[in-house]
């Protein structure tokens, strides 16, 4: 499975140990592709990189080009899980979501 995390939710008020600790659990547990769609992709990349959140990251794709589930601010692609941030208040509820729209 492939999960595309749109770049704007990188981006505070996101928690950067927070959108690690999403990215592990669905890379181990869930053994899916991370994605970030970007148009920026060299801002975003050092965004990361300089944060030690790159970890779990397979690659940077444009907007819309590759399909699977999407976690992004608004549904601007099918299927969605739409937030406005990643915090610890809500990397739970976010990983039981992506969980129950893979089929485990």
């Amino acid at each position: 499975m492939i999960i595309i995390i749109r770049d704007e939710l990188l981006n505070p008020p996101t928690w950067i140990t927070s959108f690690r600790d999403l990215t592990l659990l669905c890379s181990m547990r869930l053994e899916t592709d991370i994605l970030i769609a970007s148009e920026d992709v060299d801002r975003y990349y050092h965004w990361l990189r300089h944060r030690g959140a790159m970890d779990f990251v397979d690659d940077f794709i444009p907007p819309g080009r590759e399909d699977g589930l999407h976690i992004d601010i608004e549904p601007n692609f099918a299927p969605s899980i739409v937030t406005d941030r990643i915090v610890p208040e809500n990397t739970h509820q976010l990983f039981q979501s992506i969980r129950s729209a893979s089929g485990f």
